[in-house]
């Protein structure tokens, strides 16, 4: 009878350990608007899954556009907003949330699809050196600020460390996209190179980038614009094609399609076109790189469809 006893107690034990375990925290969304993913339980309201997460809940039912006056049901997905509340990229404690990485996917393109986290606090989170995210498939993008969950702190890695570093700023990429809003509108004939790798060529790197960016945030947007080109040694070799737009969030991918052939490639945002006197009469500037793979020959102007 007590060895019974012992056993049914060991397995309420264990079972209530089960139970109390949570998930790894997956981040989800596009840079814009970040949330996690969670499913409803039996018990759940909106008041309960807002103390977990430290969201009131009216608000996480207005972000899920349901009725708050309804309640949840079991298995139900619900978003959870990060907003400053909850989330934190400025310290190494509390619930540690993940973002899955895509093969390839260089640390900057982590940082920008994640409210710009500063790459020192990505490398110190996940032990990592240089720009590149070695063999992991999932990086410590930030913290859960909540009561209710499990937290912990990054071993041997104070914040105060971190911040006597000097950050890295991304020189190259802010000096590239200066340097790509000067340059003139083309008016002669330049010579274009061959790509090294043809397989490269063509649709373009940030394809399956746009394919995750519209699970989160579908296509709302398609326009007929006119475009020009400007210079820039990506796209030749990598096929990393990029787009200058106003209103659109640096790092958003688009899809531009050449109606006269039907070509397409994908774009990167890397800024805007604002205030500079050249690009009047243009919607967008495309890389000179992206305009070849779509077939333009044309150095001035020319019209194209994007959609994102």
């Amino acid at each position: 009878m007590i060895k019974y006893f012992f056993f049914l107690l060991s397995f309420l034990i264990i079972s209530q350990i089960v139970s109390s375990q949570k998930p790894e925290l997956i981040i989800t969304g596009n840079g814009k608007e970040l949330h996690l993913e969670h499913k409803v339980a039996a018990k759940e309201s909106f008041f309960s899954v807002g103390r977990l997460y430290n969201v009131h809940p009216r608000h996480l039912a207005s972000y899920n556009k349901l009725d708050f006056s309804k309640g949840l049901s079991i298995n139900q997905k619900l978003w959870i907003p990060l907003t400053d509340t909850n989330f934190t990229q400025k310290v190494n404690t509390g619930t540690p949330i993940y973002y899955k990485t895509v093969q390839n996917e260089e640390l900057i393109e982590v940082s920008k699809a994640n409210k710009n986290v500063e790459l020192e606090y990505l490398r110190a989170w996940n032990n990592l050196s240089g720009n590149n995210t070695g063999d992991y498939n999932k990086l410590i993008v930030g913290f859960l600020k909540s009561k209710e969950m499990p937290s912990g702190a990054i071993a041997d890695k104070p914040i105060e460390k971190i911040e006597e570093k000097t950050k890295v700023v991304e020189k190259e990429i802010v000096e590239k996209k200066a340097d790509e809003q000067r340059q003139p509108v083309v008016t002669e004939q330049t010579i274009i190179k061959t790509p090294e790798n043809p397989e490269l060529s063509g649709i373009g790197f940030f394809k399956s980038y746009f394919e995750r960016q519209i699970k989160s945030n579908p296509v709302t947007k398609s326009e007929t614009v006119t475009s020009g080109i400007f210079k820039t040694t990506s796209g030749w070799n990598d096929a990393k094609y990029y787009m200058l737009i106003d209103k659109v969030e640096p790092g958003t991918i688009i899809r531009v399609i050449n109606p006269e052939n039907n070509k397409v490639v994908f774009t990167k945002v890397l800024g805007e076109m604002n205030g500079i006197h050249q690009n009047e009469g243009l919607d967008i500037r495309l890389s000179n790189a992206a305009a070849e793979a779509l077939g333009i020959k044309e150095q001035d102007k020319y019209i194209v469809k994007i959609n994102y």
